[in-house]
């Protein structure tokens, strides 16, 4: 590992800090580090004021435990001065306390005193609970939202890659908030020593002064050990207070785009009214009797001032926002020109209208990040299947609900939602530990049960086990799941040219052996499409081409051409449909394999089995009882069949079951462990 020079400089400040507890250093050398202690402190606060969330500060637990060592350890030094050296601590000690108790030792102390409490019982003891609520908040929320992460990207929102940093937020957080919680006891303690160094100082420079051989008289050593006592503890006890303001500031802060200074500005600048009725009440308390007038009507008039001043800017910039008066006009003239008809032919491949309710989720403005999410769908489309999904159109339509969707693919509806605003969706994961209360409603993209809840029980009902979903995602899987339905449809011969193109820069030898001399681009996309319409990727298209090479001297029917495709793809299939390399699968018996082969009929429209109505009941009451089984043990049903088979034995049951796999044995993968749940009879 090679060292920089940052980390060799921290180390030797570590080991100068606690250095600093044994060796004595004279009264120059500990003004420069009182000095270095309260600048070093204000920066700290400085830094928690301008960061937009805590993680960008994640050091600050070991700042803070760094800053309390060095701070006792001046604490030690100063002690040693005060009473080994008459009282005599230094310039800065003897400034802070000139400057505090002034002409009046008893002011002085009061004051000093109550600095001491407010450090203590207000700033330290305030942050170190709200630390304590965050941390333990922080905990408990983390199991939420990892499974909130699995759902985005289950659905296609975000990939691997993303996911992986979203849970590694998620883990420093949790760890910042734990060690915040564990620093903050060193704030607490260092409070306390602090008054307990001041009540030494005290009693110990006076039994020093009035026992020892000082030379001074009483009211001398009074006021001269006094005087020390109060400049160390201020010294002490002022970036004792800034560094726990800064904690305070880093726990209650929420994570924004701006810093904190911007985020006030904003916030209390978007409501002028509140400073015109403070300017109001200001007015009024002049004229009670005993006030001072002049001074709380000139706040009266600032305050008003500056309620005008933003009133009008946001006048300002609303009038910004309408469009001029000729630009209408123009518009208006552009709605009159003869209308091209011809634009009203197009049909959007696919296609997504939204109820007036839903618009903010595609305004950016208002914080909507549903076009986003649509990009990051095509994206991820792309790496799932190897198709290039078509430009997503987003409407708004008047005609539906205001709180509904509806997904159309060229032009024709073929799914539709409903979403409410400000709601989240509250999924059960299986171990729910209690109810919540919301509005019954079936997810979707699933048909799950669930509920609409408000976003104040979102935190709860994740503590409680489920899953809280927000609209735009719900929309967002809803949207990926129809297009992976509807993929074999959305692949045009345009968007297969582009494939080809796309591997003629990287294999032009093959794509040119292959495409158009032996197969067209229209016999390519039927081979395409039967894959993409069985949930296969096409993305490897070199090895699709290469399989079609092989075996175009052998047949030209396409859904002979698909199995040898899919047989030669096994590695990927088995990867796709059994992850885990264990497939608990329903297989189909000799005798119906027997029976389909035999009644298998060629014609110029394809290949189909001709069964007898007797047969084809017992195949499906088979397969259903066999479905039913394997989907009580919560598996996802896969039928294995023998190659010859497997088409017509697809095509033959899609009716009842239109979503289950099935595979041929020279699809799966050689280390694939198989075992059988069911399977599929006669009888």
């Amino acid at each position: 590992m090679k060292f920089k020079p940052q980390d060799v400089l921290i180390a030797v400040a570590i080991l100068s800090v606690v250095m600093l507890i044994i060796i004595p250093v004279p009264p120059a050398v500990m003004d420069i580090m009182l000095i270095l202690n309260i600048a070093v402190s204000l920066m700290v606060l400085l830094m928690t004021i301008y960061i937009t969330e805590p993680l960008q500060f994640a050091a600050f637990p070991t700042v803070l435990l760094l800053l309390t060592i060095f701070r006792l350890a001046l604490n030690i030094r100063t002690t040693t001065l005060i009473l080994g050296n008459n009282g005599d601590a230094g310039s800065v000690i003897r400034t802070f306390a000139n400057f505090i108790i002034g002409d009046n030792l008893v002011v002085g102390l009061i004051i000093f005193v109550i600095i001491i409490m407010v450090q203590f019982v207000v700033i330290t003891k305030g942050a170190e609970r709200v630390a304590e609520v965050a941390a333990r908040f922080t905990l408990d929320a983390m199991p939420g939202k990892q499974m909130a992460i699995d759902a985005d990207l289950n659905s296609g929102l975000i990939d691997e890659q993303q996911a992986k940093e979203r849970r590694s937020k998620i883990q420093r957080e949790a760890d910042f908030y734990g060690a915040m919680d564990g620093s903050s006891k060193f704030v607490k303690g260092d409070a306390i020593i602090g008054i307990l160094i001041t009540i030494v100082n005290i009693v110990g420079g006076l039994i020093i002064g009035l026992v020892g051989d000082s030379g001074m008289t009483t009211d001398e050593v009074v006021n001269t050990y006094l005087i020390a006592t109060v400049g160390d503890g201020l010294c002490s006890q002022i970036p004792a207070l800034l560094v726990s303001t800064s904690m305070g500031i880093i726990v209650t802060r929420a994570t924004s785009e701006n810093n904190l200074g911007r985020d006030l500005a904003a916030q209390f600048g978007a409501q002028p009214v509140l400073f015109l009725i403070l300017g109001g009440m200001m007015v009024f308390f002049a004229i009670i009797p005993g006030m001072p007038t002049i001074p709380v009507l000139l706040l009266a008039l600032l305050m008003g001032g500056l309620g005008y001043l933003l009133l009008r800017a946001q006048k300002k910039a609303a009038l910004v926002e309408e469009a001029p008066k000729d630009v209408q006009e123009e518009a208006a003239k552009e709605m009159l020109k003869p209308e091209k008809v011809t634009t009203l032919l197009q049909v959007d491949l696919i296609g997504v209208e939204l109820g007036y309710g839903l618009l903010p989720l595609v305004d950016a403005s208002q914080g909507g990040d549903l076009l986003e999410r649509v990009v990051m769908i095509r994206r991820q489309l792309v790496m799932d299947l190897g198709i290039i999904v078509p430009v997503i159109r987003l409407r708004d339509n008047i005609q539906i609900s205001s709180s509904q969707y509806v997904i159309k693919i060229k032009g024709i509806e073929v799914a539709s939602g409903e979403v409410k605003m400000d709601h989240f969706l509250a999924l059960s994961t299986g171990e729910v530990m209690g109810k919540i209360d919301g509005i019954p409603t079936v997810e979707p993209t699933f048909g799950l049960p669930a509920l609409w809840i408000t976003a104040a029980n979102r935190e709860r009902a994740e503590l409680l086990g489920y899953t809280t979903i927000d609209p735009p995602s719900v929309i967002a899987t809803h949207l990926t799941d129809v297009i992976k339905r509807h993929s074999a449809e959305l692949l045009t011969r345009q968007q297969v040219q582009i494939l080809v193109d796309n591997l003629k820069t990287q294999q032009p030898a093959l794509v040119d052996e292959v495409v158009p001399k032996l197969f067209s681009l229209g016999e390519l996309q039927k081979v395409l499409a039967s894959l993409l319409r069985e949930g296969v990727s096409i993305r490897d298209l070199g090895t699709i081409l290469e399989t079609l090479s092989d075996y175009s001297a052998v047949t030209r029917d396409t859904e002979t051409l698909v199995e040898y495709v899919r047989q030669a793809m096994g590695r990927a299939i088995s990867k796709r449909f059994i992850p885990d390399g264990k497939a608990r699968v329903i297989t189909v018996d000799a005798s119906v394999e027997q029976l389909m082969v035999e009644r298998m009929r060629r014609t110029d429209q394809g290949t189909y089995v001709a069964l007898e109505q007797n047969e084809l009941q017992a195949i499906y009451l088979s397969l259903r009882n066999a479905l039913e089984r394997i989907t009580n043990m919560g598996l996802t049903p896969i039928v294995l069949t023998s190659p010859l088979i497997r088409r017509q034995f697809k095509k033959l049951t899609e009716q009842i079951a239109p979503d289950f796999v099935v595979l041929s044995y020279n699809e799966i993968s050689p280390d694939v462990q198989v075992k059988s749940e069911g399977v599929v009879t006669l009888r």
